[in-house]
Parts: C-alpha cells; sequence; structure tokens
C-alpha cells in the first residue's frame, strides 16, 4: 500500500465511531478499571503498536499508582491478515505475583491477546485482565465466549482503523473508529 492509496482508503471508509464517542468510552472504561485496580499494585502492559493511542489517552485518567510497560507482538505486520506470533519485545518488568492489565486496541479473534495473556501467566502473573478499546463482535473467538475484561466499545465486523487500528500500517492516527469500504 503507498500513501495515494491510504489517503483514497480513508475518503470511502465509513466513520463508525466519532473521536467524541471514543474519548467518552475511554473515560467510562477509566472509571471502571480504577474502581477494580486502585488497591491491586497492578502492572499494565501496552501492546504495541496499536494499543499506544488507547493506552496514552487511558493513562492520565486512571487514579491510583500503576507501573507500565510494553510488549511488542504482532500476528499482522503490514497486511490484513497473519498466523504466526511474531515477538519483538518482552515485558521488562518482574510480573510474578503481580495484577497484569493488556491493554490493547482490539478484541478480534484474540490469538495475540491470548498468547500474551499465557505468557504473562507463565511468567508468574497472579491476574491476567483485559481491556480493550473495540470488542469485535463475531463467532470467530481463539476460545469460544472470549470477551475482554474491560471493552470501550462493541463493533460489528469490519476491517476497522483508527485510534491505534491500522489498515497496512497506516491510518492508526485517525481521529475515530472507521471501517474499510468493502471489508
Amino acid at each position: 500500500m503507498d500513501f495515494a492509496e491510504a489517503k483514497k482508503v480513508f475518503s470511502e471508509a465509513d466513520l463508525l465511531v466519532g473521536e467524541t464517542e471514543v474519548a467518552a468510552a475511554i473515560g467510562r472504561l477509566a472509571t471502571e478499571i480504577t474502581d477494580c485496580l486502585k488497591d491491586a499494585d497492578p502492572v499494565l502492559l501496552c501492546i504495541m503498536n496499536g494499543g499506544l493511542i488507547f493506552t496514552g489517552q487511558l493513562l492520565t485518567q486512571l487514579r491510583f499508582p500503576l507501573q507500565i510497560d510494553y510488549v511488542h507482538a504482532t500476528r499482522y505486520g503490514h497486511e490484513v491478515s497473519g498466523t504466526h506470533l511474531h515477538w519483538t519485545v518482552r515485558p521488562q518488568l518482574d510480573l510474578r505475583g503481580r495484577t497484569v492489565l493488556l491493554l490493547d486496541d482490539i478484541l478480534d479473534e484474540g490469538v495475540t491477546l491470548a498468547a500474551i495473556a499465557d505468557y504473562c501467566r507463565q511468567q508468574g502473573a497472579s491476574k491476567v485482565l483485559m481491556a480493550v478499546l473495540v470488542e469485535k463482535l463475531h463467532l470467530r473467538k481463539v476460545t469460544p465466549g472470549m470477551r475482554a475484561d474491560f471493552f470501550g466499545l462493541e463493533v460489528g465486523d469490519r476491517f476497522l482503523f483508527g485510534y491505534g487500528l491500522d489498515y497496512k500500517g497506516y491510518w492508526r492516527n485517525a481521529a475515530g473508529i472507521y471501517a474499510v469500504r468493502g471489508l
């Protein structure tokens, strides 16, 4: 995909959730997460690159002490599908005995989130929770019935971009949740 094609994709995309609604969802999540984890001494793990924008906007609204780290594990790269999980960066903080909150842009099929959660448990995390900006509604989850512990928005089964979600490496910066026309 090149720059001109990326511009065309955006111009033809369907806006599903506007910036104001996304900000409200993040604010609601911050309240829910604060209520749940305010006494837990948690480690928050941003899942790069998709979780970057969501994590950044969420963190300043959390009203308790926490530690943050990140992981970079992907199945997609700059493609629209993938099967093998590739680890670029693993957490640097010690997870033993800690509550870990994974922060990501989307729960789609859940393969990446499930693998990262399993890794955290193998490292001795006492509890692993998931918070996502978008939970995609479909029946293709890696574990039937899989849900995030905290989610901001539920969206239908389309190819999405914006607020951290990308389309072939572009448009993570779009201020809203968009669906690629025809996908």
